[in-house]
């Protein structure tokens, strides 16, 4: 079950820290992967050391501001740009040189 939230001013939630990068977490579930959230990542982030990623979850994710650049497919996206991704899909690494945001929901899935 997801936190129950009326409307209210997204800005006023602080930027807080998650690895190296901040986030604001709008909703989060009971069940610890259900979430709904903004990401800043911070201008030259770079995932390559992280190599490729897959999750156990469904996520989805909407740019917002800047640009991601994925590595693996030599090919930058910037605002407007969305994926939807079954658990277990590969996807990354990534860098960003100027920065970005993004939305990003988790929900339940199996491998």
């Amino acid at each position: 079950m997801r936190d129950e939230m009326e409307l209210f001013e997204v800005e006023s939630l602080p930027w807080q820290p998650d690895g190296a990068i901040q986030e604001k977490v709008l909703s989060r579930g009971s069940d610890g992967v259900t979430l709904t959230r903004l990401a800043w990542w911070p201008a030259g982030l770079d995932t390559s050391q992280d190599g490729v990623i897959r999750h156990s979850y469904h996520e989805e994710i909407y740019l917002m501001e800047g640009y991601l650049t994925d590595l693996t497919l030599d090919q930058t996206f910037g605002p407007g740009c969305y994926t939807s991704r079954r658990p277990g899909m590969q996807h990354g690494p990534y860098r960003t040189d100027a920065g970005c945001v993004l939305l990003e929901i988790r929900t339940p899935g199996g491998l």
